[in-house]
């Protein structure tokens, strides 16, 4: 059999940690700024752990 390629779409977007975990940047931060309070702009910024869900689908996409 061939081998599986990676997703490259995720391979962009998403980052394992060393613990096996999956790390994101947040969605809802590329503009409209103004409709968001301060609050909600700081604790957007950085990075998110993606939900225990869906870990396993995306560590298919990204064969690791």
């Amino acid at each position: 059999m061939p081998k599986q390629k990676t997703n490259r779409a995720a391979a962009k977007r998403f980052k394992v940690t060393a613990k096996g975990n999956i790390i994101s940047a947040n969605a809802f931060t590329s503009h409209r700024f103004h409709g968001k309070t301060k609050k909600q702009r700081r604790q957007l910024r950085g990075t998110a752990i993606i939900e225990k869900p869906m870990v396993k689908t995306y560590h298919k996409l990204l064969q690791k």
